[in-house]
């Protein structure tokens, strides 16, 4: 496409079925070469190199070489924010790991680019609001006092103010349709979560699993709990 606003463009390369499903399958913040890609998306790896090229060349999707592997990975966090937010306005996810049994998992607790979404991501946002650590009253979220010593405890790094990326925000969870928690600090829990054992990454997959001891911290008092799916009950 050469002519018409920007955002045209962008949406042709996005809005492609095969292309549409690398990108949702990238979204988990790891790299995957053009074969992975090609077996996500169900096109030939001729066909996945060649809409990877395009998506690199619009700056979606960057390249990183090791050895003889090629790997593939989204641009940036602006890119991840964007697919996150198209993931809102449509009712069901795109990618296809995301249909039948697996989509219960994928709605209680997964990646959205480097934080945590789902069920018990939106679950941990409403109990630090209540609890005072998180100010919602404007469209921005800010960061307590009482909240920072919250996550210090809990051993969550505090936003750095010297970064352009906002210190923490809310993004529209896409299942729950209620807000969990991004920005620096929600990146932050992730990586602490990952790190404490609170939860663990599937290979390949955006599906995190959450530990007993992740409930513990997580999702101790949320207002309206849901039944957990049976392979996370204890």
């Amino acid at each position: 496409m050469t002519s018409g606003p920007p955002i045209a463009k962008f949406a042709s390369l996005i809005g492609e079925p095969a292309r549409a499903l690398m990108l949702a399958a990238l979204m988990d913040d790891r790299s995957r070469t053009a074969g992975e890609l090609a077996r996500v998306s169900g096109v030939t790896p001729q066909t996945a190199s060649a809409h990877l090229a395009k998506l690199t060349q619009a700056g979606l999707v960057a390249v990183q070489s090791q050895g003889r592997h090629r790997y593939h990975r989204l641009a940036n966090v602006e890119v991840a924010l964007a697919l996150e937010a198209l993931m809102t306005i449509a009712s069901t996810p795109v990618a296809k790991q995301q249909l039948g049994p697996a989509d219960a998992e994928l709605r209680h607790a997964r990646s959205c680019y480097d934080h945590m979404a789902g069920e018990v991501a939106v679950r941990f946002a409403t109990m630090a609001i209540e609890r005072g650590w998180i100010d919602d009253a404007r469209e921005d979220w800010t960061l307590t006092p009482d909240g920072a010593v919250a996550f210090e405890t809990l051993g969550v790094p505090l936003p750095d103010a010297s970064k352009r990326r906002p210190a923490v925000r809310p993004c529209m969870d896409w299942s729950e349709r209620r807000p969990h928690i991004a920005g620096q600090l929600g990146a932050n829990v992730l990586r602490a979560c990952i790190e404490n054992g609170w939860v663990r990454m599937r290979p390949h997959s955006r599906i995190l699993t959450v530990t007993r001891e992740g409930y513990r911290v997580l999702a101790p008092a949320a207002t309206k709990p849901s039944p957990l799916p049976r392979e996370a009950r204890y």
